[in-house]
């Protein structure tokens, strides 16, 4: 017989918590800075790192995101790269983020009006100081309602984590449910504790996009 569902048990989905919050930021973080990269290079002028930028996107667009932690994980223990799992699943998180948040801001990048790049070039602005001040803030305002709908679907992500054996939210749950045999009790709180989580981040996601366009009809 199992036991009962209690404070507990609530404490031990509430540390898969904490692990799934770490995972997601170490992966929007590392992401953001690596899509940031893999954005400018699929903008500039350079047709081989267009190339391979893009066959990056494609790469990590084009696979599940599971077989792509199973690919880290195990991948690197055949060649003799043994690694933590979680050191594992941050990288596959990292690398999956930074080409989805690259390809995001990449469009936001292209969607500014030519006459931005132009002013910019006419104003004597070389090339950082013009993607730092005139070009970036604009396109990563532009960006930040599917910047924030792609964290929310990273957070969820994480659950698939566990399949290398990292302990996240639902894989706390799953191990609570297998103790108390109460699991529409315990995935039902999970549930519960991922809505809590990525709801507000929805919501402020649909309240500047609706601020944005309001600002672009003026």
């Amino acid at each position: 017989m199992g036991t009962t569902f209690g404070l507990g048990e609530l404490g031990f989905l509430i540390q898969g918590l904490k692990w799934t919050v770490l995972l997601a930021a170490i992966a929007f973080v590392g992401g953001g800075i690596g899509g940031l990269g893999v954005a400018l290079a699929r903008t500039s002028t350079s047709r081989a790192l267009r190339r391979i930028t893009g066959g990056y996107i494609a790469v990590f667009q084009g696979t599940p995101l599971l077989m792509q932690l199973f690919v880290i994980y195990y991948g690197l223990g055949l060649i003799g790269l043994t690694l933590p799992a979680w050191v594992a699943v941050a990288i596959a998180f990292t690398l999956h983020a930074s080409a989805f948040l690259g390809e995001i801001w990449r469009g936001s990048i292209e969607a500014l009006p030519k006459g931005q790049f132009e002013a910019a070039k006419a104003l004597g602005l070389h090339y950082v100081p013009r993607m730092r001040d005139v070009i970036l803030p604009q396109a990563l305002r532009i960006a930040l309602p599917a910047t924030i709908g792609f964290l929310v679907q990273l957070i969820k992500g994480t659950s698939l984590a566990a399949i290398v054996g990292f302990i996240e939210l639902a894989r706390a749950g799953q191990i609570v449910s297998n103790q108390t045999y109460e699991p529409l009790l315990v995935f039902s709180v999970v549930g519960a504790i991922y809505f809590a989580l990525c709801w507000p981040l929805s919501l402020y996601g649909m309240r500047v996009e609706s601020r944005i366009a309001r600002a672009a009809a003026r």
